[in-house]
């Protein structure tokens, strides 16, 4: 069993992981930037040691301080979390010639679905189905123009190294295929140093599902159930939950043999997400994997009492899965919403600030928090602006949004503006509660309802 851990990562992600390695016997070390030097994760973690600046290409993106952070304290492997350098091949690589673990799959599966394109064909030969597109590289504004000709109006423009909502671009007309094309290229050029394109059909309104798969080395790959992600804004998440409300059951089990048959593909070991587009007559289409945790775990931990971390960490050390699919039952119904420090009526400008005041929501059963923040905190300008994940299991989806209803209430956040309110209008929403929503309900019916309802009071 792995005996000592390194998390090259911050905030609530780092916190998580420490907490089930303490779970687990295992020892931790922290890494901090300059700027999170009085951050809880280094005060939790058995070690901590400073890895650089404030800024992350000089801390948390900074490969050989990181490395040589585990290398002097003895760390027999690294938890990358999500983000930073979580898919970053070439460290998987350096990890493994510093014979230090990398917890997660290998370079060569990040590398093979890092590349959109290459997802892509990979799947098309797995017998996975795929939204129609291009079938490689577009080198041209005129070659994508005349495969967009060809499927239909409206497509999407999409980086092959893209992740993070960089280098999209939604294309409603030939007209605007031009300027799009040149302005993803150079977004995905400056992110990923990658200008690499390709084209897809919009599958517009859709349901946006992810299933969260396990694979060991041996082979063993295992699914536990699909989370509903459709409630975003500008391709970034804002809610989720598990299971998907709206999808029949003959459509779950199908969506998760494919899942599987998609992992089986590239032999993939450790945590992953198989993410799908579901469209109104319940035909699904491979999007893209996640060679990695995310963000939105949490409810698949509810409803299946599996703790994913602690499989992460059991998978890296070299041992077979001791869960089989027959083993894994859904309980209940959970939602998890994202607080950040933002200002939803600014355009979601990041927030950052000292923390004068916090009241996090009260226990009791079915409600988490997930965070790394403390009264007199300060959130700094430099990292990601989530504060908080508050999670909350019922027997019943009514039931999980009632205890949400009441965790936000209870949870008080002074000194920097959040997304409390318009999360607690979100899900108070009729739509939301009856489960009627889609990629395009946030973002076209709910946001302009919301900021015009502001701006009258």
């Amino acid at each position: 069993m792995i005996k000592k851990v390194l998390i090259a990562n911050r905030g609530e992600i780092a916190v998580r992981i420490i907490r089930t390695c303490r779970e687990l016997g295992i020892q931790t070390v922290a890494v901090f930037s300059e700027a999170d030097r009085y951050a809880l994760h280094t005060e939790l973690a058995d070690e901590a040691v400073c890895i650089g600046p404030a800024r992350s290409t000089d801390s948390y993106l900074n490969m050989e301080n990181i490395l040589s952070a585990a290398i002097n304290l003895g760390a027999d492997a690294i938890h990358p979390g999500f983000g930073f350098l979580a898919e970053n091949s070439r460290f998987a690589e350096m990890c493994e010639a510093c014979q230090i673990k990398f917890i997660g799959p290998k370079a060569q599966t990040i590398d093979e679905m890092g590349n959109k394109i290459n997802a892509r064909r990979l799947m098309i030969e797995a017998g996975v189905p795929v939204i129609p597109g291009s079938d490689g590289v577009i080198a041209t504004v005129e070659e994508a123009e005349a495969i967009a000709s060809q499927i239909g109006f409206p497509v999407m423009l999409k980086a092959a190294a893209g992740g993070g909502g960089k280098g999209i671009r939604k294309v409603l007309s030939e007209q605007e295929l031009g300027a799009h094309f040149q302005s993803a290229q150079q977004e995905a050029l400056a992110a990923f140093g990658n200008g690499d394109m390709y084209l897809e059909k919009i599958i517009y309104p859709a349901k946006h599902i992810e299933v969260q798969i396990l694979g060991d080395q041996f082979g063993h790959i295992i699914h536990l159930g699909e989370r509903d992600c459709s409630l975003q804004r500008n391709n970034q998440k804002v809610l989720e939950e598990a299971p998907a409300f709206s999808l029949p059951t003959d459509i779950r089990e199908q969506i998760g043999q494919a899942a599987i048959k998609a992992a089986q593909a590239v032999r993939y070991e450790n945590a992953g997400t198989i993410e799908f587009l579901v469209d109104e007559d319940n035909r699904f289409y491979f999007m893209e994997m996640n060679t990695r945790i995310q963000v939105e775990h949490p409810v698949t931990e509810m409803i299946t009492g599996i703790d994913i971390v602690a499989q992460q960490l059991k998978i890296a050390s070299g041992l077979e899965l001791s869960i089989q699919q027959e083993d894994v039952h859904f309980q209940g119904h959970a939602i998890e919403c994202r607080i950040n420090a933002e200002n939803p009526r600014f355009n979601f400008a990041p927030f950052p600030g000292p923390i004068k005041e916090l009241i996090l929501p009260g226990g009791g059963l079915g409600v988490r928090v997930d965070s790394a923040v403390y009264q007199g905190y300060t959130i700094p300008s430099y990292y990601d602006s989530m504060i908080a994940k508050v999670i909350t299991h019922g027997k019943t989806r009514e039931e999980a949004l009632n205890k949400m209803h009441r965790a936000l209430v209870e949870l008080v956040i002074e000194g920097v503006l959040t997304n409390q309110e318009f999360q607690m209008d979100l899900i108070s929403h009729p739509s939301i509660r009856q489960g009627l929503y889609t990629t395009a309900f946030l973002q076209e019916t709910f946001l302009p309802e919301w900021l015009n309802v502001a701006e009258e009071e």
